[in-house]
């Protein structure tokens, strides 16, 4: 009994092994499943050349065009007035800004005038008998003085003989002293160049100004201006009077200006050259920091795509019957983000959007919007 049940497995084990050899067989046998050819779909985009506009983008922060830095020329006490001397404050134009107390010097003044008029007034005498044909002129001038006025020009001396007279008597000597003092108390006074605001003050009313002190800051706050640093590459293109247009850091606020200056050389050090932007609006003001964007050219013929897209050797891929190829192209200008470029002709069918793993010869297929039927109707 043993035997046979030890032979019915055996007979099993030999069906079993048999009957697994045969289906190792059949699987070698069945063919490799073959892979599916991948294509992927691209976003394209038909070339249609129009004139494209060359924006060079530029920051820098304001100055007023119209600035005044306020020194003194002249020393004293710092006089009040109605109108503080403050940050913020607005003046209108010949205004006294700040008036420094001039008595000492107004005396000296009155004293040069005195004896001016006491020298022209002792050689009457000698004009009547020597020079009667004078006289009359220097009695005007006399009759004309005045100790409170601005002294008057001296006659016009009209002979070689007056000349000397004149000169001798020490006249000519002591108008002319009079005239310098004159025009240093003028300085005790500083007037207002234009209607303007005072943005720094650096003393009060009271205070000892000093002989080449600085007092402060006046600007006029109608205009300002914008200095910019550009690229060499942008000299040729960069004209006065091109518009620009100004746009906050954040983007919340828009303002309009325009090229008013262009440096003629171009700095050795970092190779740029200086633009001058002139802009106004009332709700500028000094030091705002602002972006500039400036029309600097106009391309004829021309298409802006981005960057990514133009290949390493001026080269863009362009879609024949679902085929990727390439074409050369001529870059005219880059941007940051875009590149302007020419000799493609129109009806060129080009990517839109970068591919990964692009290359010339593959199999493409062009994305297509699927519309509604209520759109195709």
């Amino acid at each position: 009994m043993r035997k046979i049940i030890l032979s019915v497995i055996g007979v099993l084990l030999i069906a079993l092994s048999f009957f697994g050899a045969q289906k190792l067989i059949a699987s070698k046998n069945k063919p490799k499943p073959v892979k599916e050819k991948i294509i992927k779909t691209v976003f394209t985009d038909t070339v249609k050349n129009t004139t494209v506009k060359i924006i060079i983008p530029a920051t820098g922060s304001l100055v007023a065009k119209q600035r005044v830095e306020l020194y003194a020329e002249v020393e004293g006490i710092f006089k009040p007035s109605r109108v503080l001397f403050k940050p913020g404050q607005t003046y209108k134009k010949a205004q006294t800004l700040i008036s420094i107390d001039a008595q000492e010097h107004y005396a000296s003044v009155q004293s040069a005038k005195s004896s001016l008029y006491s020298l022209v007034s002792s050689i009457m005498p000698d004009l009547r008998l020597d020079f009667p044909k004078v006289y009359q002129k220097w009695q005007n001038y006399l009759n004309g003085f005045d100790l409170n006025k601005t002294t008057p020009i001296l006659p016009e001396i009209s002979s070689d003989t007056e000349n000397y007279f004149i000169t001798g008597r020490g006249i000519v000597t002591s108008y002319y002293n009079v005239k310098n003092l004159e025009q240093r108390l003028s300085k005790f006074k500083i007037p207002a160049p234009f209607t303007g605001i005072l943005t720094e003050a650096l003393v009060t009313e009271g205070s000892l100004v000093r002989n080449g002190q600085k007092l402060g800051a006046f600007i006029d706050p109608s205009v300002y201006e914008m200095e910019v640093a550009l690229s060499e590459n942008y000299a040729s293109l960069l004209k006065v009077g091109e518009p620009v247009v100004l746009n906050s850091l954040d983007e919340t606020e828009t303002y309009k200006g325009h090229v008013s200056r262009v440096n003629g050389s171009i700095d050795a050090t970092t190779q740029t050259i200086t633009a001058y932007i002139d802009v106004a609006d009332k709700n500028l003001k000094e030091g705002m920091y602002l972006e500039a964007q400036i029309d600097a050219k106009k391309e004829e013929n021309a298409i802006e795509i981005d960057r990514n897209l133009l290949l390493e050797n001026d080269e863009v891929f362009v879609v024949r019957d679902s085929i990727l190829g390439t074409i050369p192209v001529k870059p005219v200008h880059f941007s940051e983000t875009t590149v302007v470029l020419k000799n493609i002709p129109d009806g060129t069918v080009i990517l839109e959007k970068n591919v990964p793993g692009a290359y010339a010869g593959m199999l493409v297929k062009p994305f297509k919007e699927v519309t509604s039927k209520k759109d195709a109707e």
